[in-house]
């Protein structure tokens, strides 16, 4: 058999380099389209399908539009918005709910401890994966994991409603809450002690009930509106205390790490 000339050897390989570059091509369009049909532009991951709520050892939750991860770098620099809110008096004496009651809360509510999320799937319950939304901002979270319970993740959800709501009605917007902690294990807070001597051994944030709110940083989405801080964190606090007064929840009043701690409690509590 007559072998190929140079020249028509370089021929055959730049029609297969086209051949493969269309290949590619092809195969991006076919992903995107699928992409485009699934509802709400959404993509099923391991952790969302096949996996019913009533389950032992389910983590529930499907990936969420990327579109709620984009926002201002920072708050305005200057706030022309004066917001009303409630004065419910010294935040640290109102909501100073100590750690027994967390964790009492916690243990009735909440799973088991677990060292990582691969036990999670040995769970009784389940767990449901906390993502960026309208009602609140997932902070890059550096000791602890995105989970909670259902009943804690509808409270956040409530309380970043309410928040959003409120903030709206007298004026402001284009604010939400910055969620700074979630489910930690026991590990995770060995590391946090070692950075934060006040980060206590026995933690609510271990059994998926409990989660940290920033009042000293929100996220800013727009920057028509600018607002004080502190009418933000006056609104924030406004919203915890009704919901504590209707017995759905136990916050503490963090100083140091500048933050409301929040434990969801037991609906017949």
């Amino acid at each position: 058999m007559k072998g190929l000339t140079y020249q028509e050897a370089r021929r055959v390989g730049r029609m297969s380099a086209t051949i493969a570059v269309v290949a590619v091509v092809v195969a991006i369009s076919w992903c995107l389209s699928g992409y485009a049909d699934s509802p709400a532009g959404t993509t099923k991951s391991l952790a969302s399908i096949a996996v019913p709520s009533g389950s032992s050892g389910a983590i529930l939750g499907a990936s969420k539009s990327m579109a709620y991860e984009a926002h201002l770098d920072s708050m305005p620099p200057v706030a022309t918005v004066r917001l009303k809110f409630e004065n419910i008096g010294n935040l640290g004496k109102v909501f100073n709910d100590s750690n027994y009651m967390h964790i009492c809360s916690a243990e009735a509510v909440g799973i088991s401890p677990i060292t990582s999320l691969k036990d999670s799937w040995q769970l009784r319950r389940p767990l449901v994966k906390v993502e960026s939304c309208r009602e609140y901002f997932i902070d890059e979270l550096t000791h602890s994991e995105p989970y909670l319970v259902p009943e804690a993740q509808l409270l956040l959800a409530e309380i970043g409603r309410q928040f959003n709501d409120t903030v709206q009605a007298r004026g402001g917007g284009g604010y939400r809450l910055k969620v700074t902690s979630v489910l930690r294990t026991p590990d995770s807070i060995k590391r946090l002690r070692r950075r934060n001597r006040n980060a206590v051994e026995m933690s609510a944030h271990q059994y998926g009930t409990t989660f940290d709110i920033s009042y000293s940083n929100f996220i800013c989405d727009r920057d028509d509106t600018p607002c004080r801080i502190d009418d933000l964190k006056g609104v924030l606090a406004e919203v915890l205390n009704g919901l504590r007064n209707q017995g759905r929840c136990y916050v503490k009043y963090e100083r140091k790490q500048s933050c409301f701690h929040i434990t969801v409690r037991p609906y017949n509590a």
